[in-house]
């Protein structure tokens, strides 16, 4: 046994001794006042609840749930958590108390790979989060900028849409998963840097392997004391991919900086970003809120992340429910044939009137909420709610995943596909429902919930439009793989596959 073994395993028995000795001390000299906390399943020492967990947590934790109840306790190592698993629970946390659940834990992830989590979703509640969240609400999500930000789509979708036409012409098998990856790739970075995909470096495998690595349970954000020995290697390939997207981000930067004088119709998320560094956007008036270079890598990282990984998994799952649901995918072409007709492809101002578009769209989100736990929240302070006392610096884990899937809101076929549900519901996703929540709530709610929207349903519309698409030949409906990966968010684990077959008529994008 070599010597770093026999120290690794001489530290946790002697940490185990003490933490049972404390325990013993603690427990001799508490006062009688209990304080009641919400149900949950037995602790071990040290690890707590995290032996549970498994390789997808959101079931997991929905399946404990139905056990100990929707408001539910766990002991993450060292760190309290509480999970939410109803509509009901999560308007309570999210808009009642909203204020004492408004920031966020530190990780391990968050704090190397967004330089201390200066970026939007990671930050701590305060002056510097409310700043940055309303210049990127402002400047970079309106719906002024969403609008603008329109012949971007359509030059992307064309370009795509010829491309495919061109597999449908010889019968070819399409990896509709890498399609649409690189497509929402293209789309992202013409957006935010003005320009393609640079060929020098692929930033998203590089956004991908980050956010596994950010959505990973890691033992040194609930037991610190073993984060000195990295025993999942992860901090050392967070640091590894930490480093390689810093040098992705400095080329963006610097080419920027050096195109700095030339005349641009529109400015992409990188001007605007460098128009305010060295400024403050202090909205509070704390003169220390500088924004610098820093600042704008970790906002910028923010952006790239949330835009390239969210909408593509979004429009995977949607179309992998469309190929098992041909019913569906029948009515949802029959609608835009209707509105649009068959010379031409879809608009955006043609979603306005696709009304089944939407129900498609709002029943993938129920099912599939691109982030399953939505990001963790902590406590800012200790509460009560619902007679339970919960303590500052708990964290929350909100369980999206299993919230749109409750048989109580949704009825007994809350598992299946079936986007009428939807008829008499409309979703906006601003934060007052709270039967389906794929965006958050309440003040860390996604502020790019517009832009995301018409960009999933815009490609759903067209790659349905445009084509029909059938799976290979050695797979059915009934059979195509519905399993996922998770992490922070949870794409499909297999890729799509399916052929297209072009169905319009010489068509024209207008």
């Amino acid at each position: 046994m070599s010597f770093a073994v026999t120290t690794i395993i001489f530290a946790f028995l002697l940490f185990t001794f003490m933490y049972f000795l404390f325990k013993l001390f603690l427990h001799s000299k508490q006062k009688t006042i209990i304080h009641e906390k919400p149900p949950g399943p037995p602790t071990l020492p040290i690890i707590g609840n995290l032996h549970i967990l498994g390789t997808l947590p959101h079931r997991t934790l929905q399946s404990l749930s139905k056990k100990y109840g929707p408001i539910m306790s766990l002991q993450l190592g060292q760190v309290p958590a509480i999970v939410i698993s109803s509509s009901k629970a999560a308007e309570s946390f999210l808009k009642t108390h909203d204020i004492v659940f408004a920031s966020r834990p530190k990780i391990q992830g968050s704090e190397l790979m967004s330089y201390g989590s200066k970026g939007m979703a990671f930050c701590e509640y305060g002056p510097y989060w409310r700043s940055v969240r309303k210049f990127c609400t402002l400047k970079l999500l309106s719906a002024s900028k969403v609008e603008m930000s329109g012949p971007i789509r359509k030059e992307e979708l064309s370009i795509l849409v010829n491309t495919l036409k061109k597999a449908a012409l010889v019968g070819e098998v399409v990896n509709v998963s890498e399609v649409v990856e690189n497509l929402i790739e293209d789309i992202v970075y013409k957006l935010m840097f003005g320009r393609s995909k640079y060929e020098q470096f692929d930033l998203k495998s590089l956004v991908q392997e980050g956010l596994a690595l950010i959505g990973a349970f890691n033992l040194a954000d609930y037991v610190p004391w073993l984060g000195i020995f990295d025993l999942q290697g992860l901090t050392k390939s967070c640091k590894k991919v930490s480093k390689a997207l810093d040098e992705v981000l400095e080329v963006i930067l610097t080419e920027h900086e050096q195109a700095a004088n030339v005349n641009k119709t529109q400015k992409d998320f990188v001007d605007i970003l460098l128009s305010i560094m060295h400024q403050t956007i202090d909205i509070e008036g704390e003169q220390n809120l500088v924004i610098d270079r820093t600042n704008i890598k970790a906002i910028l990282l923010d952006m790239i992340v949330a835009a390239i990984d969210t909408s593509a998994t979004s429009i995977e799952w949607a179309l992998s429910e469309l190929l098992r649901h041909p019913r569906v995918m029948k009515k949802l072409q029959d609608e835009i044939q209707n509105e649009v007709g068959n010379k031409r492809m879809v608009n955006e101002k043609d979603l306005k009137k696709l009304n089944y578009l939407d129900m498609v769209v709002d029943e993938t989100l129920r099912l599939y909420p691109v982030a399953p736990l939505l990001v963790p929240r902590e406590s800012r302070e200790s509460t009560t709610i619902d007679g339970y006392f919960i303590k500052e610096k708990t964290r929350l884990i909100v369980n999206a995943w299993a919230i749109g899937r409750d048989p109580n809101v949704w009825s007994e076929n809350a598992k299946e596909f079936y986007p009428e549900r939807f008829v008499e519901k409309k979703m906006n996703y601003l934060g007052q429902e709270f039967e389906s929540i794929p965006f958050g709530s309440g003040r860390r709610r996604c502020p790019g919930i517009q832009l995301g929207l018409i960009t999933v349903k815009l490609v759903i519309a067209q790659f349905i439009h445009c084509f029909n698409w059938e799976l290979p030949h050695n797979i059915s409906p009934s059979n195509l793989n519905m399993e996922e990966k998770f992490g922070l968010t949870i794409p499909r684990a297999q890729h799509l596959h399916a052929i297209p077959s072009y169905r319009l008529n010489d068509a024209k994008l207008e």
